[in-house]
């Protein structure tokens, strides 16, 4: 009977589309859910709800609720990470101090001054998990689903000797929409994406066969699909292959769509400024108009989602394998991407584990544009493990959306305002 920990449980959405994955595979409907979060009343719903999709899948799996972290990850065989350090509040300074300088963001949890100070306040609690993983749980698996991916997935396979995996949908989402907009099957699509987390690109894109990409360049010019992803055709257009991540998202890894001084830029290409403080605002007010529904006795309707976690799970306790995309160090991998940076490729998941396939180098333009993200992450993650604090200034100075917006001065002004606002979550900054 497999163990598999559940940490950050109390994000109730994402903890059942992961626990009925896991659930309506027969192999694992025995298993032990342990559900760990911080917070009282969202972990006895999630307890409650784990239960519901444990009876509507027929599984006899046996759940337990854990306040605490040690007692959660006890003898786990597998741990999935979806915590979000701060919260709603932290997200909302991330937000609102560099709105002072006229730096404006869309979901600020990636790149940026935003997702740079996201990294420095989650590495140490995922660095934590990780020592008490090697203390009670030496040999399970940790899956992350945590932004910023590629920081704290690196943070972690450094600072650790923990299996550890980074997992996002961003991938097989978009192969799916891609499919819809050139009028194929999804599942008939055969694809090869490599690059970071967030910016992997299509670098082979077919239906039976077929390249899709000249169907691509024919769908963008009807009004309808073009207007659905206004950013990424942009890019598309001008670097020849389709990148993975949203255009909100893409907006901001870069210096070319979001401008202070060009609105009209930004309503062109429709981008929505502060786009993932509405999404807290809206999940926030979700659960508690749905927290009566969770608590009744009303079943819960299960779905199979498109997230991995339980085909990694499933893989490895079988020992059958499966292929998904992930988020591990590049140990040439991607030879014109830097060694030792996360990055998010093909992996074959079977009993050994979670291993990445070989790429090779990526098109010269996607790579010199990646790097000016991992350069960024490099930064970071460095800062976070050694608590350099100058690293945390190099790394706003070269990220490619404040460098753009920013002088040297407003920069260092910046990230000072941001250590002070966030000093409750980098207490160790200030020792």
């Amino acid at each position: 009977m497999p163990k598999i920990a559940m940490i950050g449980a109390g994000s109730v959405v994402f903890t059942k589309n992961l626990l009925g994955d896991i659930l309506s595979f027969p192999e694992l409907a025995d298993a032990h859910i342990a559900l760990m979060d911080i917070d009282p009343e969202r972990l006895r719903v999630a307890e409650i709800m784990a239960r519901k999709v444990a009876a509507a899948v027929g599984a006899s799996a046996t759940v337990s609720a854990h306040l605490e972290r040690k007692p959660a990850l006890e003898g786990a065989h597998y741990v999935i990470n979806t915590i979000q350090v701060g919260g709603f509040e932290a997200t909302l300074i991330d937000f609102e101090v560099p709105k002072k300088y006229g730096l404006k963001q869309t979901i600020a949890d990636t790149l940026g001054i935003g997702g740079i100070f996201r990294a420095l306040r989650t590495i140490p609690v995922m660095l934590a998990i990780g020592r008490d993983m090697e203390e009670v749980c030496p040999n399970a698996m940790f899956i992350n689903y945590t932004n910023p991916m590629a920081m704290v997935t690196w943070a972690m396979l450094r600072g650790t000797k923990i299996r550890s995996v980074g997992l996002c949908h961003s991938v097989q989402g978009t192969a799916h929409m891609l499919a819809r907009y050139v009028g194929v099957p999804p599942e008939e699509v055969s694809y090869l994406c490599a690059g970071i987390n967030h910016m992997a690109f299509y670098l082979r894109l077919e239906h039976n066969g077929q390249d899709l990409y000249p169907l691509l360049r024919e769908a963008a010019k009807k009004p309808k699909i073009y207007n659905d992803n206004k950013v990424r055709w942009e890019a598309f257009k001008r670097l020849g292959y389709f990148v993975t991540e949203s255009s909100e998202h893409f907006a901001e890894y870069n210096p070319w769509f979001i401008k202070r001084d060009r609105a009209d830029l930004i309503e062109r290409l429709s981008i929505p400024i502060d786009e993932y403080v509405r999404r807290c605002i809206n999940q926030n007010e979700w659960w508690e108009r749905n927290k009566a529904a969770m608590e009744s006795d009303a079943p819960v309707e299960v779905r199979r989602s498109a997230e991995y976690g339980s085909l990694i799970i499933r893989a490895h306790h079988t020992n059958e394998p499966c292929v998904v995309n992930g988020s591990v160090l590049n140990a040439g991998i991607i030879p014109n991407l830097p060694e030792g940076c996360c990055v998010e490729v093909p992996c074959v998941a079977d009993g050994n584990g979670v291993t990445p396939c070989y790429v090779g180098p990526l098109p010269p333009q996607l790579a010199a544009l990646i790097r000016t993200n991992v350069n960024v992450q490099e930064l970071t993650v460095e800062a976070a493990l050694t608590h350099q604090r100058e690293h945390v200034y190099h790394a706003a100075m070269l990220d490619p959306h404040t460098a753009a917006e920013l002088t040297l001065d407003q920069i260092e002004h910046l990230v000072n305002d941001l250590f002070e606002a966030h000093a409750e979550y980098l207490a160790a900054w200030f020792a």
